[in-house]
């Protein structure tokens, strides 16, 4: 792909994530929606392998439809009620199927199958695209209907999520499919504290969106993308491949690192609302989320592969990581101690 053709591409995402985001009205979001979708699909299948065009096209198909269904959804609710202003969501089958609708386009269970797929399917940077940016416009359409949408739906839909996130990942060796399923759980996180409190979802997903970055670019950084080229890069660069521990047991939500804190709160929250069974069950749901992630930290630097004598040593690494990664990897690991503060900003 071209410089200018990436370029042409990536200022497509940013405006279209920037339309939905900052719209009134059902079909400007729809617009922005549309953009992102056909901006990603070029560096979904960039590298031409049949799994990559596989990935694009599950992708192209789920999103369409997803669209397609917003629209709908709009629609009935403006023969309705006469109006196309996105928080004026009231006619409960358009906010039923707005809800169907925003779950396909994130993944969230019971329509979460094409998204390890296109994961695996994709370049690593895109993968941390469709992890991170590509969930905002739908995230924030979410937001802005949450007094509208149905809480016990939801509540299901996210113990659901966490439930088949963590019991997915268990056995995956692809680390981009882990982290796909570590994206549906942690989906289930924002999803369940949605209607009680929109403003911590949306704390949640930005937290969630740094920690993942920073995964994805040390990965990135270290070429690996299964679990054993992940246990040999640690002689690549060991800096590198301890704070990419530290950054995956925040991920998990470990008390001491940043990705405590959206965990905590979200239970506190809960708690409040008189939903302890629902807190108690998701909490219990996070512990298999941990075992992958203490699994991925565990062989990204604790431990070492079985030597031959024949093993080829992998060339040591003397360059700095560069400083995005340093930066990201840095805070989510120690944004805990500031958490009043970002209290105070949320």
């Amino acid at each position: 792909m071209s410089p200018l053709t990436k370029l042409t591409f990536s200022l497509s995402l940013l405006l279209g994530t920037t339309i939905t985001i900052s719209s009134n009205h059902w079909m400007l979001a729809w617009t922005g929606l549309e953009i992102n979708t056909l901006a990603i699909i070029p560096f979904i299948s960039k590298s031409h392998h049949p799994r990559a065009v596989e990935a694009a096209i599950k992708y192209f198909l789920v999103q369409a439809t997803a669209s397609a269904l917003i629209l709908f959804s709009s629609t009935i609710n403006a023969q309705f009620t006469g109006q196309w202003d996105i928080t004026q969501l009231t006619q409960p089958a358009a906010s039923l199927l707005l809800t169907m609708a925003v779950a396909m386009k994130l993944g969230l269970v019971p329509f979460h199958f094409w998204f390890p797929e296109v994961m695996q399917g994709s370049p690593m940077t895109t993968a941390l695209l469709l992890s991170t940016l590509m969930k905002l416009p739908p995230i924030t359409i979410l937001f802005l209907t949450a007094p509208s949408l149905n809480p016990p739906l939801l509540t299901t839909m996210a113990i659901a999520s966490a439930a088949v996130g963590g019991w997915m990942g268990l056995n995956q060796t692809q680390i981009r499919k882990i982290l796909a399923f570590s994206s549906i759980a942690h989906l289930g996180w924002m999803t369940i504290i949605l209607t009680y409190n929109p403003k911590l979802t949306m704390m949640t997903f930005y937290l969630y969106s740094m920690m993942t970055a920073s995964i994805f670019l040390a990965l990135n950084t270290t070429n690996s993308l299964k679990l054993p080229t992940m246990m040999t890069s640690w002689t690549k660069m060991p800096a590198l491949n301890a704070s990419l521990m530290l950054a995956l047991l925040s991920l998990a939500g470990l008390p001491p690192l940043t990705g405590f804190l959206p965990k905590w709160l979200i239970i506190q929250e809960l708690t409040k609302q008189e939903m302890s069974t629902a807190a108690m069950i998701i909490s219990m749901l996070s512990l298999l989320g941990l075992f992958f992630y203490l699994r991925l930290a565990y062989c990204s630097t604790i431990t070492l592969p079985p030597n031959t004598t024949n093993f080829t040593k992998q060339w040591y690494n003397n360059k700095p990581s560069n400083t995005p990664t340093a930066t990201l990897i840095s805070l989510s690991v120690l944004l805990l101690p500031l958490s009043p503060m970002i209290l105070t900003i949320t």
